[in-house]
Parts: structure tokens; sequence; C-alpha cells
């Protein structure tokens, strides 16, 4: 596992991802290192990386585990080397989410200037907020099962960020916000249209299904990666459906994170979502849905891709 010539092992250190990794609802938590060279819009997880398992390290991924010394103690422990953790296999793993069930997770609509005109609305001027249960969370390469009796399941590749530490009663200024964020990863915010638009408003219904909500397959941290102009892509059986860029956001990260957390306190773990670009399924002239065998590939620059087959629902 020695890094190549030139590579020091504290340069790689400070390109770090955190993951958790390992067989549904027995993930471990890892960081994956980086080479130094190689192409960083590929994120962490690019060829040259290496997975180690840092579970003797620290704890799974919960509220403890987003404290915002967290990630300087990682780097700070591989500084030097990979201190004799053990080294997984990249292939053949599983990456599953690296937030395992945070308190809730907060999503955005119609936050794309040219998602807003796709769906013929206008230009929000506050952020539209609703909620995505937590058990709609998955991995990004987890098989994404129709839920039964549905008809009109859409993607939704997104930009999602971590919350770091609880924000104080009344919120943060979008100045303050970057020093309440963790990190960065994707969210594809699976839809159901029918159950979103037809039963009785309520957008919820439409968003919580059961992996509904993969993210991964790394959170970079946030002092690794400006949200502010990243490319966000998605295609269906190889044909490109979704790409634009987040300077696209009506409302950004930092407005973002202030709007929200003046609504509600976020704890560490949190998650947002901060909307789609255009180019969903609902938007198409007719309609285009989901259907089994569909193959849903995305990705985010600087974090990585995910990859799902869709298939009918085993229950």
């Amino acid at each position: 596992m020695s890094p190549s010539s030139g590579q020091s092992w504290n340069a790689r250190a400070q390109r770090l991802g955190l993951v958790r990794f390992g067989p549904k609802d027995a993930e471990k938590p890892g960081v994956v290192v980086p080479p130094v060279d190689g192409d960083a819009a590929l994120g962490p997880l690019r060829p040259g990386s290496i997975l180690l398992d840092v579970s003797s390290l620290i704890g799974d991924c919960g509220e403890a585990f987003f404290t915002p010394d967290i990630v300087a103690r990682l780097r700070q422990a591989l500084s030097a080397g990979p201190s004799g953790l053990p080294e997984i296999a990249l292939e053949g793993v599983r990456f599953g989410p690296p937030v395992p069930r945070p308190s809730k997770l907060v999503a955005i609509g119609l936050n794309y200037r040219a998602h807003a005109v796709e769906m013929g609305s206008k230009i929000p001027s506050d952020p539209m907020l609703f909620m995505k249960a937590t058990t709609a969370i998955s991995g990004v390469t987890d098989v994404l099962e129709l839920p039964p009796n549905s008809s009109e399941v859409d993607y939704e590749v997104e930009l999602a960020l971590v919350i770091a530490q609880k924000t104080p009663r009344g919120g943060v200024s979008p100045a303050e916000a970057s020093e309440y964020i963790a990190g960065y990863t994707i969210c594809n915010d699976y839809s159901e249209r029918d159950w979103q638009k037809n039963r009785h408003g309520q957008f919820v219904k439409g968003k919580s299904a059961d992996g509904f909500a993969p993210l991964g397959p790394v959170l970079v941290p946030a002092d690794r990666l400006d949200p502010k102009d990243l490319r966000l892509w998605l295609t269906v059986n190889g044909e490109p459906r979704q790409d634009g860029r987040t300077s696209d956001l009506i409302f950004d990260v930092p407005k973002l994170v202030s709007a929200i957390s003046g609504y509600m306190t976020l704890l560490p773990g949190d998650v947002i979502t901060t909307g789609t670009p255009s180019g969903v399924g609902m938007g198409r002239t007719p309609p285009t849905y989901l259907k089994a065998g569909d193959v849903v590939e995305y990705g985010i620059e600087g974090i990585g891709v995910g990859r799902q087959v869709v298939a009918e629902s085993e229950g």
C-alpha cells in the first residue's frame, strides 16, 4: 500500500472521502484514499484509490460521527500511512449510504431555473421544502424496486449536503452556513409522480417509498469541494436525460442551509438535497417513466457516480 513515487500519504489523506461499505444493514465506516494525481472530477473513488476500514478508529456515521474535527482526526491518523488499518478490495464492494439514518431528510423542489421552466412553474421566491422518509435511504448501486401499484416512477439527480453540527434556534446566516456543513454527496430523488400530484397534494407520499433516496457513494468533506458550479448528469439505458450545473441553482447552498435552519433545528447527519436540473421524465413529451429492466446511471463532478437497475417489487 505504499504510495507511488512523489505521492506522500499526507497529501493523499487530505483528499480522503468518507464511506460506509459492506452488506445492507451491516455496513462499516471506511475512508477512500485517492491518489494525488488522476481525474479529480471522478471524486475520491477513482482508479488508484484505496479503501480502508476505519471501524477501529471511529464508530458508525451517526450524530456523534459528524463532529467538526472528525475529518481532521482521520487525516491525522493517515498522514504517515495506513497505520495498519485493514485494506478492503474495491472489486465487488457495496457502498451503502454514507449516512445511515439521519433525523431528517429535507428536500427542495424547483430549485433549478431550467427545471422550473420545464415544469411550467414560476421561479420560487422562497425555497420550496418537503420531506422524504429516512426509510427511503439506500445505496447508489442498490437495486431500485418499483413500489407496488406504482405507475409513474421518475428520477432526479441532486447534490446533497450533510449537516455537521446542531444549528441554533432561529437558524444561521448564509455567511455562517459553511461552518455547519460536513460534506457533500449524491442523492437521486426518485418520485412517484401520480402519488405526488394526485394524492391530495402531499409530496411526501410520492417521495418516500423504500429506495427513493439513494445516497453516496462517498461523502466528500466540505473543505474539498466547492458546490457553486458542479456538473450533474443522469442517463437511462445510456440515453442522456439530465445534464446541468449547480450554477443554475435558484437558492445556493448557503441560502438553503440558512433558510431551512430558520424553520427547524438541523442536527448532525441530517441531509439536505438541493433540487434537480431539467430533464426529468415528467417533463418529457410524452412523459417517460422508469420500468423494470431500466438502468439508471448518474453522477456529480468531484463526488462520484451511481448505477441502479430498476426491478419489479418483490413484496
